[in-house]
């Protein structure tokens, strides 16, 4: 769901997402550490309302085509297994059941070719395909859900943002990074329905205490996305399809038409919409460190791990002739863009959120 499944997915691609994913592998890493404290802290396996089954149920949402989902449910097994052995003298350490779920038009084939070989993985694996925006799963069959670097991933970019006669049109724009609030509302209106569909879905198939990790990615508590190294990105690459427009590569039309289905909230605005939905307890919401802070940014791995995240979108929207002179133009325009780099614009951030599903009678 986030934009793994929209771009090429053959491993020996030099463009696809699982060559370009090191960011989100680190993401991941840098999360083990808190999410192995608090499932410690807070799966707990003597709550004879959740009465664990022989089959313990995980469930990775917006997977790919691994290896980051592989790392990151290795990570949650481990976790829960040294919490049934420290409160257990005879540990009845249960079989782990894990669903790997991305949308249709993720490449499952190449999922489970990369999946670890069965005497070394420590759990079955199941593949589920759909949308996390709305059930996936039966009610009360799941105890864990982990879901990272997907959440921005809207279900569907804004109607009005492509509407010719609404206030919202965001002409010559490709994301809400103008001055327009009316873009940025529509956004913002679109990622909380969005929210509230997944809370609801996860709530309804979590058991009673049942645990969920997300790692989202959004930006610090009044921060604009204008303000933000991403943002300002998303705008050079909104003016190199401009660039093209001019010079009659593509139509204006349907760079005028192209909205990119991304959304950055704040842990302010994330806060509110869990408390709002009413099904989950906070136990954690804290910004991560972030991965590659201080690496001096390589523009050439910028450029590509764009290109992999979004392909499939330009594709789809423009074809796929364009697709090389675009990033080329992109890169270019990188160079005289440096300032997009410097730590003042370097105000996105990630945040990890642990829930807990409440226990209702």
């Amino acid at each position: 769901m986030d934009g793994k499944n929209s771009n090429t997915n053959n491993a020996d691609d030099p463009y696809s997402y699982t060559q370009n994913s090191e960011y989100q592998k680190e993401l991941v890493d840098t999360a083990k550490d808190m999410v192995n404290k608090l499932i410690h802290e807070k799966l707990d396996i003597e709550d004879s309302s959740v009465n664990f089954p022989n089959t313990f149920r995980i469930a990775d949402l917006g997977c790919s085509v691994g290896l980051n989902t592989f790392f990151a449910v290795q990570n949650i097994i481990e976790a829960i297994e040294l919490k049934f052995k420290s409160k257990q003298q005879n540990p009845q350490i249960p079989e782990f059941h894990v669903f790997f779920n991305d949308l249709t038009s993720n490449d499952f084939n190449t999922l489970f070719r990369n999946l670890p070989p069965s005497t070394s993985r420590g759990y079955f694996a199941a593949g589920v395909p759909g949308s996390f925006h709305g059930r996936l799963f039966p009610d009360v069959s799941l105890h864990f859900v982990h879901c990272s670097s997907s959440l921005h991933w809207l279900s569907r970019v804004p109607e009005e943002v492509t509407n010719r006669d609404s206030i919202a049109w965001n002409k010559g724009r490709i994301h809400y990074t103008g001055p327009e609030k009316e873009v940025r509302e529509a956004y913002s209106v679109q990622f909380r329905k969005d929210m509230e569909v997944f809370l609801t879905a996860r709530a309804l198939e979590l058991v009673g205490g049942g645990l969920m990790v997300l790692i989202v990615s959004g930006v610090q508590d009044g921060v604009l996305p204008s303000e933000t190294s991403i943002g300002m990105g998303f705008d050079v690459l909104g003016s190199c399809l401009e660039d093209m427009a001019k010079m009659g590569r593509v139509s204006q039309e349907k760079v005028d038409s192209f909205n990119l289905p991304f959304y950055y909230s704040s842990p302010k605005e994330l806060k509110a919409l869990i408390e709002t939905n009413g099904y989950f307890d906070i136990v954690k919401l804290e910004k991560m460190a972030t991965p590659m802070r201080h690496e001096i940014p390589n523009l050439q791995i910028c450029t590509m791990h764009l290109r992999a995240i979004i392909r499939g979108l330009i594709e789809e929207h423009f074809g796929d002739e364009i697709i090389e002179e675009l990033f080329d133009r992109h890169i270019k325009k990188l160079a005289n863009s440096t300032f997009i780099f410097s730590k003042e614009s370097r105000k996105e951030a990630n945040f990890l959120v642990f829930l807990k599903r409440k226990v209702t009678d």
